[in-house]
């Protein structure tokens, strides 16, 4: 099974109900992508701090995801500064960079880690099941659910196929050199894990029709709404309006 490194915690944002969670998330996500000014974004990536002091995370290993997330912006520092039009800043060589692209790139890299962060102290935090059982709740489509409940389920299952592939080929004294033979065996690997992935779908859809599948998860459970649920989710979403605010205000009332 596919970690779930934080979902598992006792903290406020632990317990806040899954649905709130999602909300926020998703509407914090939207705000921060479509920002652009440095001082909301700012206040954005504080928001997102904040929302992983509170949920007790391991620090350890939120920065590790965080240094992943940051090797390829890491690539947009390369090229944006050197790409983007507007005022030269400085020169290495015949490449000149601009003021605006280290602007652009700065925005990026602010704007990435504070929707990471906001979604590991958010979504992280909740079981994957309980994360569509709370897009269920929320009236999400039954496919969109289904198929984010299937492919978390079994992508550990092919992972393992994949490595009893692996093995198998090892056993048989396979050592992969850069030429026509081994392209031709891992070819054959792909070949073989698209086919045993989709009869294992289909014995699965079989064995769900058996027990009476008709294309829709009922819900059996469901959530039962707090009082500190509605006060946390009140001051996260003044929070996120704040951010709006400041972002769009002057041109709302202007």
């Amino acid at each position: 099974m596919v970690a779930e490194e934080f979902s598992s915690g006792n903290s406020l944002i632990h317990d806040l109900d899954p649905r709130i969670k999602v909300i926020v998330a998703t509407l914090f996500s939207i705000i921060v992508a479509v920002a652009d000014r440095t001082e909301v974004l700012l206040l954005a990536l504080f928001f997102s701090a904040c929302c992983v002091l509170v949920s007790r995370l391991p620090l350890i290993k939120v920065v590790r995801r965080l240094l992943l997330v940051n090797g390829f912006i890491l690539l947009l520092w390369t090229l944006l500064p050197f790409t983007y039009p507007g005022k030269t800043l400085f020169s290495l060589g015949p490449l000149n960079a601009t003021a605006e692209g280290i602007r652009y790139a700065l925005s990026i890299t602010i704007k990435s880690n504070a929707i990471i962060l906001g979604c590991i102290a958010l979504l992280a935090t909740t079981p994957i099941f309980t994360l569509a059982h709370a897009l269920r709740h929320l009236f999400v489509p039954d496919k969109l659910v289904q198929l984010l409940f299937f492919s978390y389920r079994y992508i550990h299952v092919i992972y393992f196929e994949y490595v009893r592939l692996v093995n198998a080929m090892k056993i048989r004294c396979f050592h992969p050199r850069s030429d026509l033979h081994t392209y031709r065996a891992y070819a054959h690997l792909v070949g073989m894990m698209v086919l045993k992935s989709y009869d294992r779908s289909e014995r699965v859809y079989d064995a769900m029709l058996c027990r009476g599948f008709r294309g829709k998860f009922w819900v059996l459970d469901h959530f039962n709404l707090k009082r500190r649920d509605l006060i946390a989710f009140i001051i996260m979403l003044l929070s996120i309006t704040g951010l709006g605010f400041l972002q769009w205000g002057k041109e709302i009332f202007s």
